[in-house]
Parts: C-alpha cells; sequence; structure tokens
C-alpha cells in the first residue's frame, strides 16, 4: 500500500485531485451511497430545478459495469498520463493557467452539454486536455496499442477511434477534441503564429501556488 501511497503523492496537484475525484465518485455512485441519477448533467433539473452541482458531478461520474470498464478505465488512464504531462511540461511552475485552462474548457463543454443533452462530461473533459498537450508536442513520436507509431498531433483522433471500437461515443470524443482546439487557438495559435490578441489570460484571483515535482525529479515523456 506504500508503493501505492507515494505513486498517488508522486502526481501533480490538480491532476492528482482531478483523478482521485475521477475515481471517487464513480465508487460512490456504485456503492450506492448515492443516486448515480444526482449525477448526470439533466438540463431540466440543472436549469429549473437549481440543482447546480450537476455541471460537477457529471464531469467525474462514470458508469462502471461489465460493459463500460474497460472504457473507464482507459480514460482514467489518458487522465492520469496527459494530464500529468500538460502540467509538468507546459505548464510547469503555472498552476494557475493550468488551472484556468481546465476551467476555459470545462464551461465550453458544460454549455455544449446542456445544449446538446450531453449527460455525462468526463471523457469530453479528458480528451479536450490529452488535445491540447497533442498539439504542443505535434511533431514528437508515440507509441500506441500494438506498437503504431505516429506524430502526437494525430493522437486525438487515433483514440476518437479506438475509444468508439471499445464502446464509446464519437460526439464525447470530438466535443473534446474541438474544444482543447478552440483553446489552444485562442491560447497560442491566434497570438503567437497571426499576431492577435490573448482572449485567454489567468485572472490575477487565481491561485499561484508552486507544483509539486515527482519525487524522483524525472520530467521525461513517454507513451
Amino acid at each position: 500500500m506504500s508503493d501505492i501511497g507515494d505513486w498517488f503523492r508522486s502526481i501533480p496537484a490538480i491532476t492528482r485531485y482531478w483523478f482521485a475525484a475521477t475515481v471517487a465518485v464513480p465508487l460512490v455512485g456504485k456503492l450506492g451511497l448515492i443516486s448515480p441519477a444526482y449525477f448526470f448533467l439533466w438540463p431540466e433539473a440543472f436549469l429549473y430545478r437549481f440543482q447546480i452541482w450537476r455541471p460537477i458531478t457529471a464531469t467525474f461520474y462514470f458508469p462502471v459495469g461489465p460493459g463500460t470498464g474497460f472504457l473507464y478505465l482507459v480514460n482514467l488512464y489518458f487522465l492520469y498520463q496527459y494530464s500529468t504531462r500538460l502540467e509538468t511540461g507546459a505548464f510547469d511552475g503555472r498552476p494557475a493557467d493550468y488551472l484556468f485552462m481546465l476551467l476555459f474548457n470545462w464551461i465550453c463543454i458544460v454549455i455544449t452539454g446542456l445544449a446538446m443533452d450531453m449527460q455525462l462530461l468526463m471523457i469530453p473533459l479528458i480528451m479536450s486536455v490529452l488535445y491540447v498537450w497533442a498539439q504542443l508536442n505535434r511533431d514528437m513520436i508515440v507509441s500506441f496499442w500494438f506498437g503504431t507509431r505516429f506524430k502526437a498531433c494525430y493522437l486525438p483522433w487515433v483514440i476518437l477511434g479506438f475509444n468508439y471500437i471499445i464502446g464509446g461515443s464519437v460526439i464525447n470524443e470530438l466535443i473534446g477534441n474541438l474544444v482543447g482546439h478552440l483553446y489552444f487557438f485562442l491560447m497560442f495559435r491566434y497570438p503567437m503564429d497571426l499576431g492577435g490578441r490573448n482572449f485567454l489570460s489567468t485572472p490575477q484571483f487565481f491561485p499561484t501556488g508552486a507544483v509539486r515535482p515527482h519525487q524522483d525529479g524525472r520530467r521525461e515523456v513517454w507513451s
């Protein structure tokens, strides 16, 4: 158990809390401590019954079962892997900027979810983060399942197809990719490559603590 604890504590702070919530909320629903019906993003319940927690719980909840367990575990791995890479890579030492990116992506996904009746938001948010990482490292060669290798810029679309094969929804992955592209364009492409205005400056009131590094100090990128 100490090895698991050491591994968990080695995860950078924001990713660690996100990962923990994405494990805890489905577990609470699975054990029946709270009815999973309270976790879904239902527009009527959110907008007219003022059940304001639903956009948050829908981000962390996933109905884990015999037909969905593998899809859940795969996306939990993607969360850990690519959120850690971003938090300790492009956003290293800038937790406020990373938190603001997650908030921006989350708000876009919630609005889209309400408009399109998307009841679960876990996969779209994970995919949006994965997309941003893939674009920031677009020329890196990554390894995927069965020994396939390709440039990182293609990874979000490969995973879209992979998730569909193992029981996912193309819509969830597509929305995540589009939201990730919107953030990447407004934050990096438009101001840096096209000379435009930066519309996504992190607000001053966001917390700015130091990111906890890995215990062994590594910053190695692997697939």
